[in-house]
């Protein structure tokens, strides 16, 4: 489990780069929802592996 939650962080990173790139990709980068959500994405797993990696190490 604490495999899962060091990476937890960089696997939303991921995600919201996949987000990105696939709206890109699609077409969809004048919609907001798309571009906020993965923005958001990566915001929060930047946040979440610097404090996950902090508490765990």
């Amino acid at each position: 489990m604490n495999t899962f939650l060091k990476n937890l962080g960089l696997i939303l990173v991921a995600i919201g780069a996949i987000i990105l790139i696939v709206c890109f990709f699609t077409g969809n980068v004048n919609e907001n929802g798309y571009l906020i959500a993965g923005a958001a994405s990566i915001i929060v797993g930047i946040i979440a592996y610097i404090v996950i990696n902090k508490r765990i190490a």
